[in-house]
């Protein structure tokens, strides 16, 4: 499958708009896990990342890298193994509001659950 690029056809967009290929691209399954995977200046070798990957076929992980490679978002750095570029860096980074959107929106939906939780525990006392 060819990388997304801004400006042709993608999934879900005729136009090809940025944004459209940038998720298209982060769409792609493990993708997004391997980003996360070389945060904080990691640098990792392909056995390190399929390790961290849950074992993800090596076929997978090699079209994935290619991908990000061919994006600009990852480099293979020798030794050292594999990193994110600057650019994917700043990916990175504007992908963090919404790890802290996530966040907020795990606990608001732990709250709910709990305060639907609660009348059905004094509806089931009310009936013994």
């Amino acid at each position: 499958m060819a990388v997304p690029t801004p400006g042709s056809r993608v999934r879900g967009s005729q136009t090809g708009r940025p944004v459209m290929a940038l998720l298209d691209l982060l769409g792609r399954r493990w993708l997004l896990r391997i980003l996360w995977e070389l945060r904080n200046d990691a640098r990792l070798s392909f056995r390190e990342l399929r390790e961290r990957c849950d074992g993800m076929s090596p076929t997978v992980l090699n079209q994935r890298l290619r991908e990000m490679r061919d994006a600009g978002i990852v480099e293979l750095e020798e030794p050292g193994g594999y990193a994110l570029t600057r650019p994917g860096n700043q990916l990175l980074e504007a992908l963090l509001p919404l790890q802290r959107w996530s966040e907020h929106w795990q606990r608001r939906m732990q709250k709910q659950a709990a305060a639907e939780e609660k009348p059905a525990r004094k509806t089931t006392r009310a009936a013994r």
